[in-house]
């Protein structure tokens, strides 16, 4: 399927699920990274922009320049946007943390970020009647790098059968319709930014490479044996652990078109 069909396959989907099940409107969070800003777009393409509501949540970790391309992006596609803070509800968590705890692992204080997120997302969901969009990629979720009842929340998840490079390429090409999406969107690093300098290829190989084992693994079905010989061993090895490793998340992950 190429580009154009995707993405109108996307669209239509995305469509007929909300009508389907009595919503009007979707609510979902805009970080600043390449994977809201395409479903934000998606979403504005299927809907209609007075039918899309987008949150940018920051933490201490939320860099100005993810603040600035989630308002320039929703400014470009003329959507709700709101900017809640989070950090006064974070630190909470985290002194109650260190009372509980005898050392607080870094990951709790990462995953609180977005469980918190999760919620207000929820509580949008409660009080008006709007259906949450998850903005996980396929790539992301097979290896498990993604919080549960955190960015894993929604009913739907319109990418989730996207890799993470299939994300970029639908941006790129929608930019050639018209360009909503800013550029430094599309090529600053990719990160969750729960830590301090955080990026993706600090826990993942880069996507370029993880893709490309992805698809002979769980599209191909070829195994790790043959793989190896194809990309560097290592890489294979670690990817295929996770997989493995990490599968019991996919119970919980929303519906992906």
């Amino acid at each position: 399927m190429d580009l154009e069909n995707r993405w109108n396959f996307l669209k239509e989907s995305l469509y007929d699920f909300i009508k389907e099940r009595g919503f009007t409107d979707v609510v979902l969070g805009l970080s600043g990274g390449i994977d809201s800003a395409v479903v934000s777009v998606l979403a504005s393409d299927a809907l209609g922009k007075d039918r899309v509501h987008c949150l940018m949540m920051p933490s201490k970790y939320t860099t100005p320049l993810s603040i600035e391309l989630a308002s320039l992006l929703a400014n470009n596609l003329d959507l709700d946007f709101r900017v809640i803070e989070i950090q006064k509800i974070i630190d909470e968590y985290n002194e109650l943390f260190s009372n509980l705890f005898s050392e607080v692992e870094p990951l709790v204080s990462e995953n609180i970020q977005a469980r918190v997120r999760g919620n207000i997302l929820m509580s949008f969901s409660n009080e008006y009647n709007w259906l949450t969009l998850c903005c996980s990629n396929r790539s992301e979720a097979a290896m498990g790098y993604c919080t549960l009842y955190g960015d894993t929340v929604g009913v739907v998840s319109p990418i989730g059968n996207l890799y993470k490079t299939e994300v970029y390429d639908l941006a790129r090409w929608r930019n050639k319709i018209s360009k909503v999406i800013p550029e430094e969107i599309i090529c600053r690093f990719p990160s969750a930014e729960l830590s301090s300098g955080q990026k993706d290829e600090d826990t993942l190989p880069p996507y370029s490479l993880l893709d490309k084992i992805l698809k002979e693994l769980l599209d191909q079905k070829k195994p790790v044996s043959e793989i190896k010989t194809i990309y560097p061993e290592e890489t294979v090895l670690f990817v295929s652990d996770r997989l493995s490793k990490m599968s019991f998340k996919k119970s919980f992950l929303p519906i992906s078109l």
